[in-house]
């Protein structure tokens, strides 16, 4: 009945005769093959995809006298689109689904969605074993009273012409001589259709002697006729006169049982939708539930007999269920619990009737698993039965992320030292026992030098690289209970704990240089490090953690200050290095807004002429408490300060102004060059700000020198590039200042649009007496002259110098020996002194 036939599936009844041919194929070479395989259907194909069906019964409504059989492609008559089943569906769903579309056919895929076979109506229906509703149903009130009778004379084009005007599958045909009736189907027309000499008489076509019943006879006996005849249709006569008074065609009877089996599945599912909502422990919603359930769900009986599970236990263990039922819990046991566990779990269900908690169990791969495990105890009110629901989630991923999110709040993620938290935490400690105890401790910063170089160079994956290998080689001459941890960026901070006198300090950091000797292999390049360190100790320098660090810190910077590469330990006087450095931060944004800075100028002299050539301007700054701050202290702090952009559009604002002034008052100068930062050239928008004020002052680009440094185009080639490139078309001139101290890249000065190499004045004083230097800069201005560069000597202070310049050929000089940096009122009257000798 229905509660049996719909756990069956349409895999269970289809048919695999699935017959196909392409859309273009003919309708006659279509209905031959339909013929050579005994089907009553062929489905149509475009590409190879299956986009339509043609049915026996579709040959009559057909207008055959307008058409032709072989010139007619299938895909223009055929039925679309054709709707799918999968093989799995049970048959409800499946009868469903055709009363909803009002078809009877449907295309059976499998789970790859590929065509498996197909599946009707009538063998959904036969599976149903309805066969007993026939009985109580008699022929009388199914069979078709209207049906047509043609004569046996007539032309078969008339039995198709009534098949379509009336909509049957039928026709009956009378010989009057023989007394005599036959029958023609859609099925006799299809193939009839086929012969080019379809038209024929009616009898030669039709099926005779016919079966008859009478209409008091049961649906069931004309069901068992058909069915053991192999026929579709009989004939109904009249009980008394044996007049054919009608015809019974299976199509008749199989929609009998449709309806009442859609009628029966109707009711059973109201029934069943009624007992879900009065009753929540109704079986069938269970297990939906269960079913549906993301967490894994085992019942087991009192005696520990798994009975069932649902697919999150077989997502969540890897056993399926024909594994596991039958079998008891202790197969998932990870062997991690002692015998004592599993006894006070047990007592507390027991007392509570549940129990709840972390377990560890192991899946069938091996891997063992966290789980947040519930058990139920389930006692059944219709049987003395007690059952237990064990309902359970792995948690291991959660646990896994609260043990990280506890490392991210202790520990450094990218070397696993501890974090600035975990290392305050632990010099907390140590000072209590270093109190304690009357012992001594040290904090140690360490700080890389020009660790943003690497960054910028070689990019964040070989900084990332460069840190984890300084904090492995620091770690590996620790000793037991010191502490090395990362503060961030490139900071470390170490504190020893065993500290005897200074030193054991200086002892520990001579060791902590050492590290830095060799090379460190970042993959597909090697780079040398250096470190700046500083250290306090307790209780000579500080008694908290705050002093302790904030004096470890000074001492460090002082490191950096004297030329980086170096340990400090912390003294007194740093502090008051410290304060005057912190005073200089604060007031070096009021002297940009208060005018405290200044332009020099210093003049360049013509090698070959003897003349004043151009002039550089340089910054200084006056503060009114401090003095003259030297350029080497102030220049650092605005770049770490983030304002050395600022800095750089004051100096072309106010040398522009400078160049626009000298005009109005005839002092003619060729050019001014204009020292720029590394960060302008990258960070900032250098070409609108010089635009900007040649603008404002009416000048023209080819008046300014823009003198760059080498590590100006280190962090970013492209972007430097890009930027010189568009300033030349402005008409600047680029000079490359302090030359050969750099990376001394000499491919910059191909591809960089470079018009002047200024050569640093390190190598200017050890000429000409020194042989490697006077080569070096021999071999300099000989380039430069090959590339075609201007070439001027910074720092030309003896005569000697001068002359040996000439000799090889430079062609400007830059120093004390012609002029030092000058204000504005003494530039003045060197300008004029030097007119009156020219």
């Amino acid at each position: 009945m229905i509660g049996d036939s719909r756990q069956l599936k349409i895999k269970d009844v289809f048919s695999t005769s699935l017959l196909s041919c392409d859309e273009s194929t003919s309708l006659y070479d279509a209905l031959v093959r339909m013929r050579q395989h005994s089907v009553s259907s062929i489905f149509i194909t475009k590409d190879g995809e299956i986009t339509g069906i043609w049915t026996e019964s579709d040959c009559v409504k057909l207008d055959l006298k307008h058409i032709h059989l072989t010139e007619l492609p299938i895909g223009e008559v055929m039925t679309s689109p054709v709707h799918d089943i999968l093989l799995d569906k049970t048959l409800s769903e499946a009868t469903i689904k055709l009363h909803q579309l009002g078809i009877r056919h449907l295309l059976v895929i499998d789970s790859k969605n590929e065509p498996a076979g197909v599946v009707s109506l009538s063998d959904i229906v036969r599976n149903q074993g309805l066969d007993h509703y026939l009985h109580f149903r008699p022929i009388a009130d199914h069979y078709d009273s209207c049906v047509s009778v043609l004569d046996s004379q007539q032309c078969i084009s008339d039995a198709i012409e009534i098949m379509r005007r009336d909509k049957t599958t039928a026709v009956l045909v009378h010989h009057t001589e023989l007394q005599e009736y036959g029958i023609i189907t859609q099925r006799d027309i299809a193939y009839a259709i086929l012969d080019p000499q379809w038209q024929m008489p009616c009898w030669q076509l039709a099926s005779y002697p016919m079966l008859s019943m009478t209409p008091e006879e049961s649906l069931f006996d004309a069901y068992r006729m058909m069915t053991a005849k192999s026929i579709r249709h009989l004939v109904v006569r009249d009980a008394t006169s044996d007049e054919v008074i009608g015809l019974l065609a299976l199509k008749n009877v199989l929609t009998e049982i449709e309806t009442a089996y859609c009628s029966e599945l109707e009711n059973v599912l109201a029934q069943r939708d009624i007992a879900l909502r009065k009753s929540e422990k109704n079986l069938y919603l269970a297990n939906r539930i269960i079913d549906a359930s993301l967490d894994g769900i085992m019942i087991t009986r009192s005696s520990g007999e798994i009975i069932q599970i649902n697919p999150a236990f077989s997502a969540l263990t890897g056993y399926q269920d024909y594994e596991v039922i039958g079998q008891t819990p202790s197969l998932l046991s990870s062997g991690l619990h002692d015998e004592s566990y599993y006894n006070r779990m047990w007592e507390a269900l027991r007392e509570k009737g549940v129990w709840q908690g972390e377990i560890c169990n192991k899946k069938k791969s091996g891997d063992i698993y966290v789980e947040w495990l519930t058990i139920i105890e389930i006692n059944d009110p219709y049987s003395d039965e007690t059952l237990y629901a064990a309902i359970f989630s792995d948690i291991t991923e959660r646990k896994n992320a609260e043990e990280k999110i506890a490392r991210l709040a202790y520990f450094d993620e990218l070397t696993g030292l501890p974090n600035r938290r975990l290392f305050y935490d632990r010099l907390s400690m140590a000072l209590a026992s270093a109190h304690r105890d009357q012992h001594k401790i040290s904090v140690m910063f360490i700080d890389l030098d020009r660790f943003k170089e690497v960054n910028d160079t070689l990019g964040h994956s070989a900084g990332d690289k460069l840190l984890t290998q300084v904090s492995e080689r620091i770690k590996s001459i620790l000793n037991e209970g010191d502490t090395l941890a990362r503060l961030g960026g490139d900071e470390f901070v170490v504190l020893l704990t065993e500290v005897v006198d200074e030193d054991s300090v200086v002892n520990f950091a001579d060791k902590l240089l050492l590290q830095f000797n060799k090379s460190f292999d970042l993959g597909n390049i090697c780079v040398a490090a250096t470190a700046s360190l500083g250290a306090s100790i307790y209780p000579d320098d500080g008694l908290d953690s705050e002093s302790l660090l904030k004096h470890a810190d000074v001492a460090m910077y002082r490191s950096k200050e004297l030329g980086r590469n170096s340990f400090q330990m912390y003294k007194a006087s740093m502090n008051a290095r410290s304060l005057e450095r912190l005073s200089m931060q604060s007031r070096f944004q009021s002297a940009l807004e208060n005018g405290e800075f200044e332009l020099y100028f210093q003049p360049l002299k013509c090698l070959v002429s003897s003349r004043l050539t151009s002039l550089e301007c340089l910054l200084r700054w006056h503060d009114p408490n401090l003095g003259m701050i030297s350029p080497a202290q102030f220049i650092p702090l605005a770049e770490e300060l983030g304002l050395i952009v600022k800095l750089d559009e004051w100096v072309i604002d106010r040398a522009c102004a400078q160049l626009a002034h000298w005009r109005k008052t005839n002092i003619e100068i060729r050019h001014l060059a204009i020292n720029i930062s590394a960060q302008h050239l990258t960070q900032g928008d250098l070409v609108n700000t010089l635009r900007y004020a040649l603008d404002k002052y009416n000048l023209s680009g080819t008046q300014i020198e823009l003198e760059l440094t080498e590590c100006s185009f280190v962090s970013n080639f492209q972007r430097a590039k890009a930027v010189l490139t568009e300033l030349k078309t402005m008409g600047v001139s680029i000079a490359l200042d302090d030359f050969g101290t750099g990376y001394s890249a000499l491919s910059y000065l191909t591809k960089l649009p470079i018009d002047i190499l200024k050569i640093d004045p390190s190598f200017i004083a050890k000429i000409p007496d020194e042989y490697g230097n006077s080569e070096i800069v021999s071999a300099i201005i000989a380039m430069a002259k090959a590339l075609k560069l201007h070439v001027v000597a910074e720092g030309v202070e003896k005569q000697e110098q001068m002359r040996f310049l000439q000799k090889l050929g430079c062609h400007a000089m830059q120093g004390y020996l012609y002029c030092k940096p000058l204000t504005q009122a003494a530039w003045y009257e060197f300008y004029h002194a030097e007119k009156l000798t020219s």
